[in-house]
């Protein structure tokens, strides 16, 4: 019996740990919100993170890595779901180029393929550093234009920012799935402040 005992306790300190190390990997911000302006609001954000070591090997053999950020501005409405007003989405490809040993990014309003770019604006960077730091930020995105707003309703976006396993390599896919090195993400919900000037 005392061994089933311990067993039992060495099985729940194990799921306990694994629960935890799926929460270290969970990024912070550190400036995040929605500014009303003149032709929209704008969206603007900062995120604390470091790169897990087996994810940034990868990215220095030359597995490009693709970030998702995604908003959702919702109408409340008391009687059925939250009607979707407007719907964002920015893809993130980092990448290393070992020829000129520089660091790529390419940001697009549509999902990055491997095999085009297609419309995308690219920017390279001497370290990675830096480049991190163009995907830890979102400066003034435009997530939805006044007149999509009501002031006299109430309103809540959603967002979501993610490493999106989906786009690396298969092989790379089946080692990072439950491999919590490989979970980056950061999901936040707030009240949507209407700025009710003319």
């Amino acid at each position: 019996m005392p061994l089933r005992v311990l067993r039992l306790m060495v099985l729940v300190l194990g799921m306990i740990c694994f629960v935890g190390s799926f929460a270290q990997q969970t990024l912070q911000s550190g400036d995040f919100g929605v500014r009303a302006e003149e032709d929209g609001y704008f969206l603007q954000s900062t995120f604390d993170f470091e790169l897990p070591i087996g994810v940034e090997d990868a990215l220095n053999k030359g597995v490009p890595l693709f970030f998702v950020a995604e908003v959702d501005v919702l109408k409340d409405r008391w009687y059925w779901s939250d009607k979707v007003v407007t719907h964002n989405e920015r893809h993130m490809r980092l990448s290393y180029q070992p020829l000129t040993r520089r660091w790529k990014i390419y940001i697009s309003s549509q999902p990055i393929s491997n095999t085009g770019l297609g419309v995308a604006m690219g920017q390279t960077y001497d370290t990675l550093e830096e480049a991190l730091a163009m995907v830890k930020r979102v400066t003034r995105w435009k997530i939805a234009e006044r007149q999509q707003i009501d002031p006299s309703e109430k309103y809540h976006y959603n967002f979501n920012f993610r490493l999106d396993l989906s786009k690396l390599p298969r092989p790379l896919q089946l080692g990072a799935i439950g491999d919590s090195e490989w979970v980056l993400s950061f999901t936040r919900s707030q009240r949507l402040a209407i700025d009710t000037s003319e």
